[in-house]
């Protein structure tokens, strides 16, 4: 029994020690950064006011420990699962270890963000947010490809890599106004209904999925044409389509994922009105629209992963 929990135990002593020392390197003032000291009482980027005390952001950064809950939450569930040879979203596999871990680190790498106010805390804020949306994409290519499991974790270290070493010399669009985390949105939504729809002919037409996606982020076609140069990297649209070159065997239900949808667009409105020009903002109040953001999000994450534990092998005739 002790064997089985211990991933748990292990995940939850490594958050405890985050938040200790991140609160003392806090207090101590060694990871705040004086450029921000003159916006300390004015409305931050996230519409809360900044904030002379512990943390900048108090509310946005606190609300992240909605994350670490969720993926904790998710190793307690792992924890005390036999493996099934079916689905590696069941009991303790290199996949399931991976996806826990990173929804967890979704909760630091904000709180650096919203805690310090610093250009680096930004990066690992971004870092964590693309350690997780390229984890779905990717595993449903590996289950529609002829990748081994070793090859699916490699690529996604690889890119995961490359883009932490390539973002911190650069900016959110890499220099070359490419959003790896706006693609990979886009490039799920595409893999599921490519894994739904899955046939030779809709391997090609599937790209035209992400424009769907785009439109429900207010992003129209003849703005993406107007603007190639900026949206150049809708030509990764087709990716999953050129690499998913089998049919899936094992069914999936939606109604997880759909669940996770709602709750990931939910938060993405509420969102949109925590700017400080939205007349929505009230930057001293208790209730902050990024927390809630915050709040939503984490529970999408955990609709996610029941989502894939959901899969099952086709009833035979």
């Amino acid at each position: 029994m002790i064997n089985k929990i211990s991933p748990f135990y292990i995940a939850l002593i490594v958050s405890i020690l985050f938040i200790v020392i991140f609160t003392i390197l806090s207090a101590t003032g060694l990871i705040q950064s004086s450029d921000t000291l003159h916006l300390i009482g004015q409305a931050s980027r996230w519409c809360e006011t900044v904030s002379g005390g512990l943390f900048r952001e108090p509310l946005n950064t606190w609300s992240n420990l909605g994350f670490m809950i969720s993926g904790l939450f998710i190793f307690w569930i792992i924890s005390k699962e036999s493996v099934k040879s079916n689905n590696l979203f069941v009991g303790i596999t290199p996949v399931s270890v991976l996806y826990a871990s990173v929804v967890i680190f979704l909760g630091p790498g904000s709180m650096l963000m919203h805690g310090t106010n610093t250009e680096w805390g930004g990066w690992a804020d971004n870092l964590s947010m693309i350690m997780f949306i390229s984890l779905p994409w990717l595993y449903n290519v590996y289950s529609m490809s002829s990748w081994s499991i070793n090859t699916f974790l490699k690529t996604y270290t690889s890119i995961i890599i490359i883009y932490s070493i390539w973002r911190w010399f650069t900016d959110w669009g890499l220099g070359i106004n490419f959003n790896l985390f706006s693609v990979s949105i886009g490039l799920w939504a595409i893999s599921e209904t490519l894994y739904r729809f899955w046939s030779p002919s809709f391997r090609f037409f599937s790209g035209f999925v992400g424009f769907l996606v785009m439109f429900l982020f207010g992003i129209m076609p003849s703005e993406v044409i107007n603007n190639f140069n900026e949206y150049w990297w809708i030509i990764f649209f087709w990716l999953p389509g050129l690499l998913s070159s089998t049919k899936p065997t094992i069914k999936r239900t939606y109604k997880w994922y759909f669940l996770g949808a709602i709750a990931y667009f939910s938060a993405f409105a509420i969102w949109s009105t925590g700017v400080p020009d939205h007349e929505l903002c009230k930057p001293d109040s208790y209730i902050q629209a990024h927390s809630i953001w915050h709040l939503l999000s984490a529970l999408a994450t955990y609709f996610f992963f029941l989502h894939y534990r959901d899969e099952k092998l086709p009833q035979k005739d």
